[in-house]
């Protein structure tokens, strides 16, 4: 399937299941990063909007860019009364924006999708002089905690290319290149979020790589969820940690 179209049957569990991020990292992006309010800014592969939002309660001005017409009609519905909100039609390789109409890009849970060189170029086109990309996602902690373990062989067993299409795949010597060497800044934060049992197999489904009920993988991976979340609940909740990544700089 086509990345831009994967997420086409999942949009009601990802605007619903999918997490934000922490106040700190997006402190840290107002703060540090150099974004204000009122900043002219692209969010590539915007999907429903969750990092838009965040943006927008910021005060900045954000164009939603994003190819899937599902994703990006979520969005819109809920985001679309905000003055300081459009959304478009438009890809990392093709935005569609016009010459240096944008202060920031900014790239969150996306960036694994994209063609970079395409992207790349594309980014210098639509960025201000002296703008910035930003790209963030969040991670998943995979050790130290029987529950978290317990899931990723879940994923690794029942899920259908969740190795392959992993933000994980994304390594550092990938991301010097996109940036240029010496001019990529970085910095994490840690998150914690607790599922009970809808959120946590809300979050699943809205996961590309969770097979459907039509695939024969679907009700052994419910099963296998259901009992994974029997097992290790406390007071009706799993906690998973996570990390959010950032990773910013000028595009040379």
């Amino acid at each position: 399937m086509d990345s831009k179209d994967r997420f086409s049957n999942r949009v009601e569990a990802y605007a619903k299941y999918r997490p934000g991020y922490p106040k700190e990292a997006v402190d840290y992006l107002y703060d540090e990063a150099g974004i204000r309010p009122g900043s002219r800014i692209a969010d590539v592969g915007a999907g429903t909007g969750i990092f838009s939002r965040l943006l927008l309660e910021r005060g900045s001005r954000v164009i939603a860019v994003e190819p899937n017409d599902a994703m990006r009609s979520a969005a819109e519905q809920a985001l679309g009364g905000h003055p300081n909100f459009r959304a478009v039609p438009g890809s990392a390789e093709s935005t569609g924006l016009p010459d240096q109409s944008v202060d920031f890009v900014v790239c969150a849970q996306s960036f694994h999708w994209f063609d970079r060189d395409a992207a790349k170029r594309e980014f210098r086109r639509i960025l201000k002089p002296g703008g910035k990309v930003i790209i963030l996602w969040y991670t998943r902690r995979t050790k130290g905690n029987p529950a978290v373990e317990d899931y990723e062989r879940l994923l690794h067993t029942y899920a259908i290319d969740y190795k392959a299409v992993s933000h994980r795949n994304v390594s550092k010597s990938m991301l010097l290149s996109f940036f240029g060497e010496g001019t990529m800044l970085e910095q994490r934060f840690g998150m914690q979020l607790k599922y009970d049992f809808d959120g946590l197999k809300g979050f699943v489904l809205s996961s590309s790589y969770c097979p459907l009920p039509d695939h024969p993988n679907y009700e052994p991976m419910m099963t296998g969820l259901r009992n994974l979340f029997d097992r290790h609940h406390r007071n009706g909740v799993v906690i998973f940690d996570y990390e959010t990544e950032i990773y910013w700089g000028e595009v040379l």
